[in-house]
């Protein structure tokens, strides 16, 4: 598989964006407090590699401690889109699809994406959790 250009959107269309991704290069689930309670799967990308095409006043961000990446929601639906962060563990900056939202993705292409997962709870982010059963 190689980089595809995906469309994504929050539940009631206000929040529309489009990014570039190679899902084989994997997905990432993660057991921090947020994502944990989020059920949060998300494809990572380089900022220059995600456009958000409308609703940027829709938006609201959310992030925990000012470390954190912050989480983008739609004012209207609450779903999720996006979120974007910074980390040496990341390669600097990154923005974080969460997979869910992508309206024209196939279910075999998710299937067969390879996930990564992170044990953010603990700053662990090189390795995966003890336990990934209910991420």
């Amino acid at each position: 598989m190689a980089t595809k250009t995906y469309h994504g959107s929050c539940h009631c269309g206000q929040v529309r964006y489009e990014a570039d991704i190679d899902l084989a290069k994997g997905t990432g689930k993660c057991n921090c407090t947020f994502c944990t309670k989020a059920r949060a799967w998300s494809a990572h990308v380089k900022p220059n590699a995600f456009r958000l095409v409308s609703g940027k006043d829709a938006l609201v961000g959310y992030h925990k401690h000012p470390g954190a990446p912050v989480k983008f929601a739609c004012k209207s639906c609450a779903v999720r889109t996006h979120a974007t962060g910074t980390g040496e563990w990341m390669g600097g900056d990154f923005v974080s699809v969460f997979v869910n939202t992508l309206d024209d993705v196939d279910p075999d292409e998710l299937a067969a994406a390879p996930v990564r997962y992170f044990d953010g709870l603990h700053d662990n982010w090189m390795n995966a959790p003890k336990d990934v059963r209910t991420l």
